[in-house]
């Protein structure tokens, strides 16, 4: 939870509300590991400021006040945390995703990645060969409940709309002479202990870039395609 958790999670009852499945996907059968997460952020919740529950009423920090239905465990999870929240599910062909509420996509769509395995997932990612999906794949079968794991990434955008889902064939482009937002991504992986679901959890943030120092550009900078950030702009 951060400063902005009142304004996400008003955008997400929005979304929520008029965008159906293209946030928010289950399968039937990822519905024992989804109460399992919800019996977990209720746990994660507990005696947080901001957090009061009262019987099966969640009062959260915006004031909401949200019915646990248990009918509903991944949607009722998502109304309470910052986080959009995926299921990844073992069968045989890998790790599958069996749910989501993923409200704000960072260039993907949950209708195109809902039921496929992690290497069918990163399908337009360059960097994601065959031997890192190998890797990849042999984390989630080795995460272990006690000992979860967070990850963060950037991309720079020339929106900062946090809802913007891409098919694969239109990837993201940046206006090079527009004003730059950076968005970060702060991924966890949770192994849920009795259902074996890994819990991929993301939390977005985005800023402008003039609001960031000059020794956080330039570090940027080291990392990034130097055609985005134009050099006036690292001053």
């Amino acid at each position: 939870m951060d400063d902005a958790y009142a304004a996400q999670m008003a955008y997400r009852v929005e979304l929520l509300a008029g965008k159906g499945d293209a946030v928010y996907r289950i399968m039937g059968p990822a519905k024992p590991a989804a109460a399992e997460l919800l019996a977990r952020v209720l746990d994660e919740i507990e005696g947080v400021a901001g957090y009061a529950r009262a019987g099966e009423q969640v009062t959260c920090p915006d004031g909401r006040k949200i019915a646990l239905d248990y009918d509903k465990p991944l949607l009722t999870a998502a109304l309470l945390v910052q986080e959009d929240l995926v299921l990844m599910e073992e069968s045989a062909g890998g790790h599958i995703l069996t749910g989501a509420v993923l409200c704000f996509p960072a260039s993907w769509s949950l209708a195109e990645k809902f039921g496929r395995n992690l290497f069918d997932i990163h399908v337009p990612v360059a960097p994601y060969t065959k031997d890192v999906g190998k890797r990849v794949q042999r984390l989630f079968d080795f995460i272990k409940p006690e000992l979860p794991m967070w990850r963060a990434n950037f991309l720079i955008y020339s929106d900062p709309d946090l809802h913007q889902p891409r098919p694969m064939e239109n990837r993201r482009s940046v206006d090079r002479d527009a004003a730059k937002w950076l968005r970060v991504e702060r991924q966890c992986l949770l192994k849920l202990p009795k259902t074996g679901a890994v819990v991929f959890s993301i939390h977005s943030y985005v800023v402008p870039m003039e609001a960031l120092s000059k020794l956080e550009v330039d570090e940027l900078m080291r990392w990034h395609d130097p055609t985005v950030i134009k050099p006036r702009e690292r001053g």
